[in-house]
């Protein structure tokens, strides 16, 4: 090897066997600049459209995993601590761990003298072990001790099936790479499956219409109380379908032109099961004999009394579902003059967990193909808290779902009942 300046070269030759003068003073070695190499660094839109695409993806994910692995470590504590630390005191997981578990149990308890020494612990509870386990370990914990939490817990096949889904998702987040679609949405159905084996409902309101999703409950005032939007009812319907959106409800109120929603994708049938349940119903329609029906058929293009006809017979199909129950005041049906501005499904509206189906009247486009808002109830926050901000100004106000309900009861107030 042979030196020049005190570098070394490879294969002992000197600057200019590389093939090349060096630009710089004897004894310097020259860097290739980018442009001589052929080094891009700038992206253009699309490379950072599919960063930030990755980004939103691995966000999602990892709220969930986030949320898994925190119940997770709680349950594990629970079960075990009782169990050990009479024993082993502050080294109960060191002793739940065993011979199995000792390589990563001390590297967990290494990281956490190295985040005591760094000042990374913000939360004195989180200066235990437990607290630096990952998912993976803390499932060897479970399934180590599986006699333990088999009390608490019902299958533990499906338990394991279940982190078997999770680990897809965890490993490709934790690396930062790409996370499709799919892998996505199986590892939130995986997480909410498995929240709910662990005990309880983890949303803390009604999950049988459209689940409290983790990233729902994190960031939902920032929207106010809109959980989900679709261009068009068509998608909407695959996402939730009438049978979810109504099925069970105890009130149903419901504003609009036609009522196209529910009159053709809930049968009568099962509207005269649901009254049956004890479901309380007010469905308004807009008069077909009133002008803003010509109105509307006008922008829509449509002849003359198409709309009128489409909306008589909804309302008599409504009044033949009436006939047919014990008690036909449970179910009322009236029309409205008013000129429509939008249409509204309004489920358990008078509850912490209601759900609404709102739409627009767009100019030249039909109620199917109108934007579709979905709204949870429950007087959600729309109001961010600020520092300083007391009790009082913490509770906020009302979201959009209020809003409908007050227009619909307004609008129910003026209107006038079929017989």
């Amino acid at each position: 090897m042979v030196t020049s300046g005190g570098l070394a070269l490879p294969g002992g030759g000197d600057q200019e066997s590389l093939g090349g003068v060096a630009d710089g003073p004897a004894g310097t070695v020259s860097l290739a600049q980018p442009m001589e190499i052929g080094t891009e660094l700038d992206w253009g839109a699309d490379a950072w459209a599919e960063v930030r695409t990755r980004a939103r993806r691995a966000g999602r994910a990892y709220v969930w995993l986030n949320l898994v692995e925190q119940r997770l470590r709680a349950v594990v504590d629970a079960v075990l601590r009782p169990v050990y630390e009479p024993v082993h005191g502050e080294e109960w997981v060191v002793a739940a761990a065993g011979p199995a578990g000792h390589e990563w149990v001390q590297r967990a308890a290494a990281v956490r003298e190295v985040s005591r020494r760094k000042g990374y612990l913000l939360d004195p509870a989180d200066d235990n072990i437990i607290s630096f386990l990952t998912l993976p370990q803390l499932r060897e914990l479970v399934v180590q001790h599986w006699p333990c939490f088999e009390p608490y817990l019902d299958e533990r096949r499906e338990l394991e099936l279940v982190l078997d889904e999770l680990e897809v998702a965890r490993h490709v987040v934790n690396r930062n790479r790409a996370l499709s679609e799919t892998v996505l949405a199986q590892a939130e159905r995986a997480a909410g499956r498995l929240l709910d084996m662990l005990g309880g409902d983890h949303t803390g309101q009604a999950r049988d219409r459209v689940p409290v999703d983790a990233v729902e409950e994190i960031v939902g005032d920032r929207y106010a109380d809109v959980i989900g939007v679709h261009p068009d009812r068509v998608r909407l319907l695959r996402r939730l379908p009438a049978e979810d959106l109504f099925g069970g409800a105890r009130r149903l109120d419901a504003i609009g032109i036609g009522l196209n929603l529910l009159v053709q994708n809930y049968s009568g049938r099962r509207l005269v099961q649901l009254a049956a349940t004890g479901c309380r119903t007010r469905l308004l329609f807009l008069n077909p004999a009133s002008s803003a029906v010509r109105r509307r058929e006008r922008e829509l293009g449509l002849s003359r009394g198409e709309m009128s006809r489409a909306v008589e017979m909804n309302i008599m199909h409504m009044r033949r579902v009436r006939s047919r129950l014990r008690d036909p005041d449970a179910f009322e049906i009236r029309v409205f003059d008013e000129t429509p501005r939008f249409s509204a499904y309004l489920v358990d509206g008078d509850g912490a967990d209601g759900l609404a189906v709102v739409q627009s009247y767009l100019r030249k486009a039909r109620g199917m193909e109108a934007p579709v808002l979905v709204l949870r109830g429950g007087n959600r926050r729309i109001v961010q808290p600020q520092p300083g901000d007391g009790p009082a100004d913490r509770q906020g106000e009302g979201g959009l779902f209020e809003i409908y309900r007050e227009e619909f009861e307004g609008v129910w107030t003026d209107s006038r009942p079929v017989s």
